[in-house]
């Protein structure tokens, strides 16, 4: 196994099993707020990273566009800008092009040139695709055939940011604190295998899907492999990749529902499925059969986030923490319970999930209250 150095991993431990912060908060009546709160939850949680990765994703970001396909993209040369402009010339209308605004940070060093892009598909021609299927064909071109230039958010009306850097030092940087959005989700990151740079930071993207991650997916081989099937290719060097495609995948193109996705990510033990109601075990049984490239093997504790949903998950044994709190409107989910009550000391409600079992979040128009997959009918047939 590959030594890390001593910025990594100070204690020269061969591997660092406990680190990564995941901080997730949503208004469910859609009302918009800065990300001061959010900086302030995940700057609590400093210890549990290193300054190698930290990042943010945004929802209800561009009203002004929000019927527009908003790209982020890192270049990490003015060549690569100079390509990457020619393609989405030929692939898209730019409504709207801008140098992301940032401030001099100092613990920020080396940044990218960082630009976001308003795009419309236009009259082109999709043939057999959706216009979101599009999209992700688009990102991926760019990702892997483009030298040097990375899409590190591409869905409509939101946004990720995110870099090398303590969590709060990239929200300083991009000026988060100007921002509104009714859901947002950050991360601090403790690479334990893979390269902190700047595109692998968390929250990974692929449309308005966004992750955060903390664990360590041992079974990235696999998923990726099944995923590159379906037109995805894992270009941004760590595991956690391999969730927003499953995401997106699962939900937006095969139309299952959170519920579902979670017994495939997080399915349980064999010799539990078959302690399992007649019913539930044919149900479990045919998941594992048809997606077992999928399972999420390894320890983790995952929020997934996208237009009008947050959704919180462990492993199916919970070896990294979640807690969740309410208050009124609001629901958080947080690696650590006191993060959340910095931001929000009163509390309603505050508990711990059952490994492998989702909370989930909606917007009011869909429903008001956070919801466990338990008190969720799924059909079988």
């Amino acid at each position: 196994m590959k030594k890390l150095n001593l910025v990594q991993n100070p204690y020269q431990d061969d591997k660092v099993i406990d680190a990564c912060s995941i901080f997730g908060v949503m208004d469910t009546s859609g009302r918009r707020f800065s990300g001061e709160g959010i900086t302030r939850a995940i700057a609590n949680m400093h210890m549990r990273g290193n300054g190698l990765g930290g990042g943010f994703a945004v929802y209800g970001l561009y009203p002004d566009y929000v019927d527009h396909y908003a790209f982020h993209i890192m270049y990490l040369n003015p060549c690569a800008k100079t390509d990457t402009e020619a393609f989405l010339k030929d692939h898209f209308d730019t409504v709207h092009a801008e140098r992301i605004p940032t401030r001099p940070t100092p613990a920020i060093t080396n940044p990218p040139l960082m630009w976001r892009y308003f795009l419309d598909i236009g009259k082109r021609r999709l043939e057999d695709l959706t216009e979101d299927d599009y999209v992700v064909n688009r990102v991926m071109e760019i990702n892997t055939r483009v030298a040097d230039a990375f899409v590190f958010s591409s869905g409509k009306n939101m946004g990720v940011f995110k870099g090398v850097g303590y969590p709060e030092d990239i929200s300083e940087f991009f000026r988060l604190e100007e921002y509104e959005g009714y859901l947002w989700t950050s991360h601090g990151r403790f690479p334990t295998n893979t390269p902190g740079w700047w595109g692998g930071a968390h929250p990974f993207n692929i449309l308005d899907w966004t992750v955060v991650h903390n664990g360590e997916i041992s079974s990235y081989g696999i998923n990726r492999r099944h995923l590159e099937q379906f037109g995805y290719f894992c270009t941004m060097q760590t595991d956690t990749e391999v969730i927003a495609y499953a995401v997106d995948l699962l939900i937006r193109k095969h139309k299952l529902p959170f519920e579902i996705v979670a017994k495939i990510m997080a399915s349980p033990f064999w010799a539990d499925i078959d302690r399992e109601p007649e019913k539930e075990k044919k149900l479990y049984r045919t998941l594992r059969q048809v997606y077992g490239s999928l399972l999420m093997n390894g320890p983790f504790t995952i929020i997934i986030a996208h237009q009008g949903e947050m959704v919180g998950l462990t492993d199916r044994i919970r070896l990294r923490p979640l807690t969740v709190g309410v208050k009124g409107d609001m629901l958080f989910l947080s690696s650590e319970e006191a993060s959340i009550r910095l931001i929000c000391p009163d509390l309603e409600k505050a508990w711990i999930p059952v490994g492998g079992e989702p909370i989930i979040a909606r917007l009011k128009t869909k429903s008001p209250k956070p919801v466990s997959a338990k008190k969720v009918t799924v059909r079988a047939d």
